[in-house]
């Protein structure tokens, strides 16, 4: 009997570990195995794998895009203007074995390395450039990043800056930098507006001295336009022209001082 008990829990021992030896793997993970701490071969899975334990461990190591958030960091830029700038960087393990081996915890590592290359590369530009050129920013900043995470397996594939946090007063000195512009702006197209009309106004003169009947149209037809709105006062002013024909009449009808005698 006892035998027969000793047998059963010899089984029941062996089947428990039988069954922890047995390890199932997703598509997007990998299992680097060591054996009494030396790796033993490539990264397994994905699928059904042994790990005999309690000789073998296995670190799971993912191989989908991490998105990682990166908090906001006080970046002093290269004119002296302090703001708050956060970013997100994609990133995934392309070399298991590498990111278990050569680093002590890769996420970690990453996102010490992207704080400290934001504040590094931020402050080292304009505060314009950084709010005008992020497309320039963001492949200086994954480039760097991933350059640093190369030894360690990792692909670093876009770094974007989220959001830029100004002081009040740099917002307000910002507001009213922008309003002056736009006031230049209108200025200068209102400006070339009447330029441009004067020229109009010159050729449509040099046509009409040319010809004095279409000055006189032109007369017309400005009476009719003031005529449609009856709370109009129009007063018609006498051609120049006419007044000349008076005066000439009038000075022939004074007799001169040799006539008198």
């Amino acid at each position: 009997m006892n035998v027969y008990t000793l047998f059963i829990t010899i089984g029941i021992i062996v089947f428990f570990f039988v069954i922890n030896w047995i390890k199932v793997l997703n598509e997007y993970e990998r299992g680097v195995i060591f054996r009494l701490g030396r790796v033993i071969s490539e990264p397994k899975g994905p699928g059904i794998i042994l790990v005999f334990s309690p000789i073998d461990r296995m670190v799971r190591v993912g191989l989908r895009t991490i998105v990682l958030d990166v908090p906001p960091q006080d970046v002093i830029t290269r004119d002296n203007v302090s703001v708050k700038v956060n970013a997100v960087v994609y990133y995934r393990v392309l070399e298991p074995k590498r990111a278990v081996i050569e680093v002590l915890d890769y996420q970690y590592a990453t996102s010490q390395l992207s704080q400290t290359t934001l504040r590094s590369v931020l402050g080292q530009v304009d505060l314009d450039e950084l709010l005008s050129e992020r497309e320039k920013l963001n492949a200086k900043l994954q480039e760097i990043i991933d350059q640093h995470t190369d030894p360690w397996g990792i692909k670093v594939s876009m770094v974007e800056i989220k959001h830029v946090d100004l002081p009040q007063e740099m917002q307000r000195a910002m507001a009213k930098q922008a309003e002056a512009e736009r006031e230049r702006r209108a200025k200068v197209i209102h400006a070339s507006g009447e330029y441009e009309a004067s020229k109009k106004l010159l050729q449509a003169a040099d046509i009409m001295s040319e010809n004095p009947t279409s000055l006189h149209l032109r007369y017309l037809q400005t009476l009719m336009e003031i005529s449609a709105d009856n709370s109009s006062t129009i007063i018609f002013p006498l051609p120049l022209d006419l007044l000349e024909v008076f005066s000439q009449k009038n000075r022939k009808s004074i007799p001169t001082s040799s006539e008198e005698k």
